[in-house]
């Protein structure tokens, strides 16, 4: 295509193993194999150093709602560049700043009207638990420092989101890690250990056992709960009918902050412009990252009712609480433009309009015996993988290895479909395309995944025959 830059990819190789530190990358896989180097993206679709196009299954990590190369997006990055490339946020404002907070706050529910920009996900957890505990001391409630999450559940990789992650061998390698985090269950129906012919009264239980660990731990020291709208680690899980208005009820009950963690879940994932509006519950604080530039640029917010800045409003009291390039100049004006098509191109009503069509394109996996099952909501998808569809039996840690790393990560990669082979919990298949993308896209995603799905089946025959090491390939992390 014109303008098309000329790589030297022998090149790129040597210098992103002599020098680059990939994120969450198991670095010895590319002692034989090269590293995927990505080039560029056009609406659902990326291309890497060979030309090679992949559908966008991730929506890069859950980021690119608009898909790639909008035109719109970047002119407006390039805009404020010339106009005001910098300006913190330590005391003085700049209008997009200004007026992105007020447009978030209009679509936030309810009273959530003040809006604290991160640069992403992780530090927007971080600051929500740091607002609840700074809250609850100048309030006179000064033991009230604890939260609560889910077990599996992702929240973070700063210190304190990585305390509230519910994912022990994710943690173990930094520990000792900020104190006071207790987990409860998640909404994994699929799995559930009671109730499991009545999802309502599954997710009442779970929802219970958040009042449970509350009483455990005594309510008087209990600050917060961080829960997602839909679970990602794990592979999706929804809330069951009734479980955020119970755990509404709870956190009412015994004075604690519901924290709505929508970094994935915001800005149309779900099709809204929060998770919190399509399952009808009222968060204290919301934090969300991601869709919010649709990836255009880096930028998260923590969202917090009227009533937990009152106090800040008054006096001397000051949130002690900042980064620098929180609700950056062109990051914002980037957001700006990214929900400006979000509106122009009713982003939102095509994501309920077109879900029912997605859930059923990829239902149709369960036909394969390796799929044991689909679910989640809007454009947010998990496949969960088992080794007997009848009893639901798993696969153990090393079957998991070869099936996932060994085998899946690679040839979904290799079939044209960018997306997340994950054993956070039980092997699955995450899916989060682009918004933009419909059934044309969708069937792509089922013919890639059936065709790779049926030879990763065969190629447990194998392993359960003894015989699957001989098949297995080293591949890219998902």
């Amino acid at each position: 295509m014109p303008g098309e830059i000329a790589y030297d990819n022998a090149r790129l190789q040597q210098a992103a193993r002599d020098h680059l530190w990939m994120h969450f990358t198991r670095h010895s896989t590319y002692d034989s194999a090269d590293v995927p180097v990505i080039v560029r993206g056009e609406g659902p679709y990326i291309y890497d150093v060979n030309g090679k196009r992949y559908l966008d299954g991730l929506a890069g990590l859950f980021v690119s709602q608009l898909g790639h190369g909008r035109k719109e997006l970047a002119e407006a990055a390039a805009r404020q560049t010339e106009r005001l490339a910098f300006m913190p946020l330590w005391s003085y404002a700049h209008p997009n700043a200004i007026e992105l907070a007020e447009r978030v706050a209009g679509y936030a529910p309810g009273d959530l009207n003040r809006v604290f920009f991160t640069t992403g996900g992780g530090e927007a957890v971080e600051t929500a638990w740091k607002l609840a505990k700074n809250y609850f001391k100048i309030t006179g409630k000064p033991y009230k420092h604890k939260v609560i999450s889910r077990a599996i559940a992702y929240h973070g990789t700063p210190q304190g989101a990585l305390s509230i992650t519910g994912l022990p061998g994710m943690k173990a390698p930094f520990e000792p890690l900020v104190p006071s985090t207790f987990r409860v269950p998640n909404t994994n129906y699929y799995r559930a250990p009671y109730f499991e012919d009545d999802e309502k009264k599954f997710g009442l239980w779970a929802a219970n056992e958040i009042a449970v660990a509350i009483e455990n731990e005594g309510p008087e020291t209990v600050a917060a709960v961080f829960l997602e709208p839909v679970q990602n680690s794990g592979g999706c899980f929804p809330p069951p009918p009734g479980y955020f208005d119970r755990v509404r009820e709870i956190c009412d009950e015994y004075d604690v902050l519901l924290v709505s963690d929508e970094v994935i879940c915001a800005f149309g994932r779900l099709g809204h412009m929060f998770g919190a509006d399509r399952y009808g519950y009222q968060p204290d604080m919301i934090t969300c990252a991601k869709g919010i530039t649709s990836g255009y640029a880096p930028l998260g917010a923590m969202i917090a009712t009227d009533r937990l800045m009152e106090p800040f409003l008054h006096g001397t009291e000051t949130f002690l609480h900042g980064y620098t390039f929180g609700g950056h100049p062109v990051s914002t004006a980037v957001a700006m433009a990214n929900l400006d098509i979000f509106e122009k191109e009713r982003i939102n009503e095509h994501v309920r309009e077109t879900e029912g069509g997605f859930r059923e394109t990829l239902e149709k996996l369960k036909d394969l015996p390796i799929v044991g099952d689909v679910r989640g909501d809007g454009f947010f998808f998990g496949i969960e993988l088992v080794k007997d569809k009848s009893t639901k039996e798993t696969f153990n840690d090393e079957e998991s290895e070869k099936l996932l790393r060994g085998f899946l990560s690679k040839a979904l990669y290799d079939a044209g479909l960018y997306c997340r082979a994950d054993d956070r919990g039980d092997p699955v298949i995450q899916l989060a395309p682009p918004l933009i993308c419909d059934q044309e896209h969708f069937d792509e995603m089922e013919q890639i995944l059936r065709e790779v799905l049926t030879k990763a089946g065969d190629l447990i025959d194998q392993i359960d025959a003894g015989t699957g090491h001989a098949h297995v390939r080293r591949a890219p992390e998902g």
